[in-house]
């Protein structure tokens, strides 16, 4: 079952301000996205607005963000009208996307792991691709096809635990378990084997794809004793993906 992110916003919301998303998610990820001086920039499945908001000290000229969570979005507009940046929240369904304009960058911060098939992966990178002006880049940070479940309660020293039900195979649903103080939230998210997601990319008309391990930032070290971090970084649980749309349109096969 899909997970209903409108019944679990604010304590998701509360999940990302674990160590580990400071201190290497969002590390990894800013450091993907790296100066976006002057561009328009999409974030798709952005929740409540975490790093949509981050965005403009990136220096993005025009940010729009996406979910299909309303419970979601209407949390991203409240922040927005507290502390305005000029930001505007969409409800769509990022698998069949629609906008009225095209962006120089597509962020994404966990979609790619929501695809339960390869037609439903293919589906969202085609959106994706139809967001993007040609030589535009895809930047996400998703669930590691390559993470090993057996090991997934290794985790649980930074408050994160991953359980699937049995032995990989694509379309398998397995389970996050964010630990908070008031109790665990449980996300859903879907197996699809890495494979799968440089060939739905390609076939969407990506090129150059590339995968980014997880790093931790320099203050994440410092505020921790040494090997800390050692599981997340050896064996992550997480990974980030970066590819450029074609200037080419991509043939039909």
């Amino acid at each position: 079952m899909p997970t209903d992110y409108d019944g679990i916003a604010a304590r998701y919301q509360t999940a990302k301000h674990h160590a580990w998303r400071t201190y290497v998610e969002a590390y990894t990820f800013l450091g993907m996205l790296g100066d976006l001086s002057g561009q328009a920039v999409v974030d798709l499945a952005c929740g409540e607005g975490h790093y949509t908001r981050m965005l403009p000290s990136l220096g993005a000229a025009r940010v729009v963000g996406v979910d299909l969570s309303g419970g979601m979005i209407a949390l991203a507009r409240a922040q927005e009208a507290e502390h305005p940046l000029g930001i505007e929240y969409v409800v769509q369904d990022c698998r069949t996307l629609q906008l009225s304009q095209t962006f120089d960058v597509v962020a994404a911060a966990y979609l790619l792991n929501y695809a339960a098939t390869r037609e439903e992966l293919d589906k969202f990178c085609a959106s994706v691709a139809r967001c993007l002006k040609p030589g535009g880049r895809f930047v996400t940070i998703n669930s590691n096809p390559d993470i090993d479940f057996a090991n997934g309660s290794s985790y649980l020293k930074y408050g994160l635990e991953a359980r699937a039900p049995g032995d990989k195979r694509p379309g398998m649903p397995f389970t996050w378990t964010f630990h908070l103080d008031d109790g665990p939230v449980e996300v859903e998210n879907y197996y699809l084997p890495a494979a799968d997601h440089e060939a739905a990319l390609e076939s969407a008309g990506f090129t150059a794809v590339r995968w980014h391990f997880p790093r931790v930032s320099p203050l994440g070290e410092a505020a921790y004793p040494p090997g800390h971090w050692r599981e997340f970084v050896e064996h992550p649980p997480v990974i980030g993906i970066e590819c450029i749309k074609s200037c080419e349109v991509p043939k039909r096969t």
